[in-house]
């Protein structure tokens, strides 16, 4: 019979008794406030506001051991409402058969939509229920306001030098695994500042460079964490990898490879990142990169963004997948982008002229008396619905920001009233009069 897979070494290490916890000492110290909560027995719903691995879960799985109360774990990015209402209709059968109201956790609440979050409102308010929400997004901006005036929040912070020390001594000497090797900690540095006051990602790393190295004694060194770190790329949505793979999603979108724009948006989503940066994302590509090409691009992106903003994860993720790839498939044209930039080049350089008087409106007899709109031709009145007229201020009025391409829908868009369009240099550098 196959052995079940052994648990990573952040798991292994988390804390089974309150007196284990590190870190977050004014909250879970001997004198903290969710000390005294758990020692009187009366514990108040909650929000946990912090970064990744500092203890947001578990603080919450603790004070449900500790208080004897049952312990219900909802992930917010995979549960729906319906999801939500059954797992609260049983909590509330057995609040009395507990040591009190039972504790709904749930991990990256913020990933809950209104409609979700509502579903949470009865139960908090009648008490039936203690609620503690995990997230790494400041409250008030994440959480509704019914919702949030109905529980305590408390901010947990990134764990001190001191403290991820502990943990990585109390790791190589307490662990079943590695307590069997001969581990010297020469250099702690580069290993403190990978993890970012990350518990759990200090943990992985230093598992990490274990399983590579079986070698005993193994010394730890910077130079050694350092080789490590660029051979293995993890997802960290707070990261400089954050803002990598989004630009692989987006160059892959603008080189029109569905695979890869699929691929970079399952990292994203696999890593906890927000699906509303995601889409707005995909709102700029579909105005920068896809454009005129295909119009209809920027109103899907726009409504996928919506889509997800409502709706929520895991959800989400199809809404995202299919603008992604639609957005990669889609024709290409940047001359929107380049055309606005050629203009604000040439603000930028030579100032903002001052508009025709043929253009201006005359409000007064005074501004008719000046020429204000003397000479304005108005296009509904002639055939076709254009006329040739002076648009641009004196002087620039042969000056052409707007190159169309020959890509898509682009062709089309203005040949009604121009004739044939000539190709356009889309890389070219802003117009210089």
């Amino acid at each position: 019979m196959a052995s079940s897979p052994r648990p990573p070494l952040a798991e292994r290490m988390r804390p089974r008794r309150w007196s284990e916890l590190v870190g977050q000492q004014e909250l879970v110290g001997p004198g903290g406030i969710l000390t005294q909560m758990l020692r009187s027995g009366s514990i108040a719903s909650m929000i946990l506001w912090g970064p990744p691995g500092v203890g947001k879960t578990t603080i919450a799985r603790l004070l449900s051991e500790e208080s004897h109360r049952q312990f219900y774990r909802i992930a917010a990015t995979t549960s729906g409402v319906g999801e939500v209402r059954q797992i609260l209709a049983e909590a509330e059968r057995g609040l009395f058969s507990s040591a009190g109201a039972p504790i709904v956790f749930i991990d990256e609440i913020h990933r809950f939509n209104k409609a979700q979050q509502d579903a949470l409102l009865d139960a908090v308010e009648r008490g039936t229920i203690i609620l503690i929400g995990a997230t790494t997004e400041n409250p008030s901006f994440e959480i509704v306001p019914p919702l949030l005036s109905r529980v305590q929040v408390f901010t947990l912070k990134h764990l001190r030098r001191d403290e991820l020390l502990a943990l990585l001594k109390r790791a190589i000497t307490t662990d079943d695994v590695l307590r069997t090797r001969t581990i010297v900690l020469e250099q702690t540095d580069a290993l403190l500042a990978y993890s970012g006051g990350d518990a759990r990602k200090l943990l992985n790393a230093l598992e990490a460079i274990v399983e590579q190295h079986p070698d005993n004694p193994l010394t730890i060194t910077d130079a050694l964490v350092r080789s490590l770190l660029q051979q293995r790329t993890l997802y960290d949505k707070h990261g400089e990898m954050h803002y990598d793979v989004a630009s692989a999603l987006i160059k892959s979108i603008r080189g029109s490879d569905p695979d890869a724009a699929a691929y970079w948006l399952a990292v994203m989503l696999d890593g906890g990142e927000d699906p509303l940066f995601i889409a707005r994302r995909l709102v700029i590509a579909a105005a920068e990169d896809i454009g005129l090409a295909n119009p209809n691009a920027l109103p899907i992106a726009v409504a996928c963004f919506e889509a997800a903003e409502r709706i929520g994860m895991p959800e989400a993720r199809i809404v995202l997948a299919e603008t992604a790839i639609y957005l990669a498939l889609s024709p290409k044209s940047n001359t929107a982008y380049m055309a606005i930039e050629r203009a604000l080049d040439h603000i930028r350089h030579h100032g903002a002229s001052a508009v025709p008087l043929h253009l201006r409106n005359a409000p007064t007899p005074l501004m008719s008396e000046l020429g204000y709109a003397q000479g304005y031709r108005y296009p509904h009145a002639f055939p076709g619905h254009w006329v040739e007229q002076q648009y641009l201020p004196d002087g620039l009025e042969n000056v052409r920001f707007y190159l169309p391409s020959t890509s898509g829908l682009e062709p089309t868009l203005g040949a009604w009233k121009s004739g044939p369009i000539e190709p356009d240099t889309p890389d070219s550098p802003p117009h210089q009069p």
